[in-house]
């Protein structure tokens, strides 16, 4: 039973190791983020599952401890999915994506020890049902279930944004939160597969497999942060 949910933006610019001098700008994202995690810690979930973008097409799994690192971008620091919590064996297998890796860095910074933790990847070109069909399995194991959804908006508000401007950018992002306020899982699961892929949007899948897992929930949402620094849509919100 899905009983919360957090949404994060996970830019390896979270982290402020990665960002450097320009930590403080997105000091306001990281404050949304560590809010979004307090209510899942409060729902008391039995186990957290991790949501997030993935460079295949998914569904990955990815193993309590399953390691990651910020190496990539210049910086010495490795993260470990829920390894506060030892309580499941050392993984084997490919480390975690970035976008995994900043929510490994999101619950190591908050201490997180609530409950076990797994990692989910999917990829971009999983179809909206497939992703609604694995969001029902989820919230249909035993227990109550808390998911931690990752994911990006467009990278497309701006001439100097990863993907240039594109005047589709705002209103996609504007719908997306609306969206995640009202907890509105149909306007999720209806979301363009086509436009997120051409406005650069890392978060479509894994927030309709939130659509998919919270179809009979009944939980309400809470818009912690929406802004597009960068260029760049990001977004948090709380269903609870």
């Amino acid at each position: 039973m899905l009983v919360a949910a957090a949404v994060c933006p996970c830019p390896p610019l979270l982290v402020p190791e990665v960002a450097a001098g320009a930590a403080p700008e997105l000091d306001a994202a990281r404050a949304a983020c560590t809010d979004a995690l307090g209510v899942l810690a409060a729902a008391r979930p039995d186990r957290l599952v991790v949501v997030g973008p993935d460079d295949g097409t998914g569904p990955e799994v990815y193993p309590q401890g399953t390691r990651g690192s910020f190496r990539g971008f210049g910086v010495d620091l490795d993260v470990r999915l829920g390894a506060d919590l030892g309580t499941e064996a050392e993984p084997t297998g490919r480390e975690l994506p970035y976008g995994f890796a900043v929510g490994a860095w999101l619950l190591g910074r908050t201490g997180w020890a609530d409950a076990p933790v797994e990692g989910i990847g999917v990829g971009e070109a999983l179809p909206a049902d497939r992703c609604a069909a694995l969001g029902r399995d989820i919230a249909a194991r035993a227990g109550r279930i808390a998911l931690l959804v990752l994911g990006d908006a467009s990278a497309c508000r701006t001439l100097k944004a990863p993907g240039y401007l594109d005047e589709r950018a705002a209103p996609f992002d504007a719908e997306v939160g609306r969206a995640l306020a009202a907890a509105d899982v149909t306007a999720l699961a209806a979301l363009d597969i086509a436009l997120a892929r051409e406005l650069k949007v890392s978060g479509r899948a894994p927030w309709q497999v939130l659509a998919g897992a919270a179809e009979d929930s009944a939980l309400a949402g809470v818009l912690l942060y929406e802004d597009a620094p960068y260029g760049v849509g990001y977004v948090a919100a709380t269903w609870s």
